[in-house]
């Protein structure tokens, strides 16, 4: 073809028949970072099944439902106005929250994007799978007693009112937090902070799970399958070398840095909570807690990844990991039966990993990024002392705006009738999966059910084999007569 147009810029960047609008851009680094929006959705199944491992047996396809549920409205959500309200060109309220400039991808094509090495496109693939991933972590807070319809609109909208303002604060150019100098790498605020207490607050307002044995503290079962937990956990490490390293926007020398940064983290975190779990809990080499302390050194390196030295990323893992098992616990002080410690793990873990951001941060790691570099002065390595005031100014506003906007939808969609939240007592016994989806993780005893129990619908539990099993008489149109044996109805 020939190319006589020079890319604009703005707007789409060009007309795409008469202007090449490839050459503003490194093929490898776009190749890269393709790669990694790959590497990203990955996370989204692997938290289907950690959350699906730790819960009981009969709730667990519904949390792997919920991840795959999760990708899909995310993704419909980013296409439909999530991304421009995160990363249009312009913003509104001071760098509060985007425009519609990209309604429906409208004119998102090879404009250079909020990461000037990157097309818009390609950066809204890439960020639409961190879109998923937060919205993902975050239904962990209404793990089994909530309905299903409901939580497919809540997260519509904590999408939109929720994330998407966070992620214009944060990672805009113009975002107010931005600009006011706070670090974040690769979502510690609008990923970790937002998902920990929004899961939180979705665990409040539904309530305790229902438990018969333990009514006065919170309900604490046993995982059905540490296998999954495993599986889990491994999709979310692997898919975290590409959340954090591609989070460079490039494939310079600080892309590969942060991914050591990661790997050197979650095993710290690892070997933290398990030795920690070893002396509190009956010397025992949890693989549960091993796997807890994975995910929590990852989470608290992710805003530091590429601002930190190597060896400060031990440290990050270590103390985040220290942190976050503590605070697994305040579950019980606080009386908020979040089953799948989501907060624990990536509220606390964000707090904790934005916070040493500020003082591990160092400038002659961001130069890694050599030309692509945009200048930081640094943390308390660099004498910059305001830097952790900024990180806990942008950590608190998070926090506020989250738990504030979170509560209020909740509070507004229990309210309307079809929107009702949880399910009715007699459900959440039967087990989410009989009561709302009619299909089961693995080969159960009960019939299928071709359609879900409605919630107006009373469910009737089995009753026990042996007294189900009554012997029932011949009709009198039998042609066996009334000295037949009787036939025999069994469970």
């Amino acid at each position: 073809m020939n190319f006589t147009g020079t890319p604009t810029g703005e707007g789409t960047g060009g007309d795409s028949l008469t202007t090449d609008m490839n050459t503003q851009f490194e093929l490898a680094n776009m190749a890269w970072i393709g790669v990694a929006a790959a590497g990203v959705w990955i996370m989204v199944p692997g938290i289907g099944l950690l959350y699906s491992g730790m819960s009981r047996k009969k709730h667990a396809l519904s949390l792997l439902w919920a991840s795959m549920m999760a990708a899909s409205v995310v993704i419909f959500e980013w296409f439909f106005w999530g991304y421009s309200l995160s990363f249009s060109h312009s913003v509104r309220g001071n760098g509060f929250i985007g425009t519609l400039q990209f309604f429906g991808f409208m004119n998102v094509l090879g404009a250079p994007s909020s990461v000037s090495s990157l097309p818009d496109i390609l950066f809204a693939v890439y960020q639409g799978m961190f879109a998923a991933v937060t919205g993902a972590l975050m239904l962990g807070g209404a793990c089994e007693r909530a309905r299903l319809f409901p939580m497919m609109v809540f997260l519509f909208l904590w999408m939109t009112i929720v994330y998407s303002p966070l992620a214009c604060w944060t990672w805009n150019a113009q975002g107010w937090l931005a600009l006011l100098g706070d670090l974040d790498y690769a979502g510690g605020g609008p990923v970790h902070i937002a998902s920990g207490h929004g899961a939180l607050i979705y665990a409040l307002i539904l309530g305790k799970r229902n438990d018969p044995v333990a009514k006065a503290g919170m309900p604490k079962y046993k995982p059905h399958s540490v296998t999954s937990v495993v599986l889990g956990t491994v999709f979310l490490w692997f898919g975290w070398q590409f959340f954090n390293a591609g989070s460079a926007g490039n494939a310079t020398i600080r892309a590969w840095y942060s991914a050591m940064n990661t790997n050197l983290a979650a095993a710290t975190g690892g070997l933290t909570w398990m030795f920690i779990d070893y002396f509190r809990f009956g010397r025992k080499w949890t693989t549960v807690g091993l796997c807890s302390g994975i995910i929590a050194g990852l989470v608290g390196i992710t805003p530091a990844a590429g601002f930190v030295p190597v060896w400060s990323s031990f440290v990050i893992g270590l103390l985040t990991a220290l942190g976050c098992n503590f605070a697994a616990d305040l579950k019980n002080v606080l009386h908020i039966d979040d089953g799948m410690d989501v907060w624990a793990l990536h509220g606390v873990g964000g707090c904790i990993g934005s916070v040493l951001t500020g003082i591990f941060a160092a400038d002659y790691v961001n130069a890694t990024a050599g030309s692509y570099a945009a200048p930081i002065d640094g943390g308390w390595l660099n004498h910059h002392w305001r830097q952790v005031g900024y990180q806990l100014a942008a950590m608190c506003s998070t926090i506020a705006w989250t738990v504030t906007v979170t509560a209020c939808l909740l509070l507004i969609l229990d309210r309307i009738p079809f929107l009702r939240l949880r399910l009715r007592p007699e459900e959440e016994e039967l087990g989410t999966d009989e009561a709302e989806i009619g299909e089961f993780t693995y080969g159960e005893d009960t019939s299928y059910i071709p359609e879900p129990v409605r919630s107006k619908t009373s469910v009737q539990m089995p009753a026990p084999a042996e007294q189900i099993d009554d012997k029932i008489g011949p009709s009198s149109g039998s042609e066996s007569g009334a000295g037949a044996e009787n036939e025999k109805v069994t469970a």
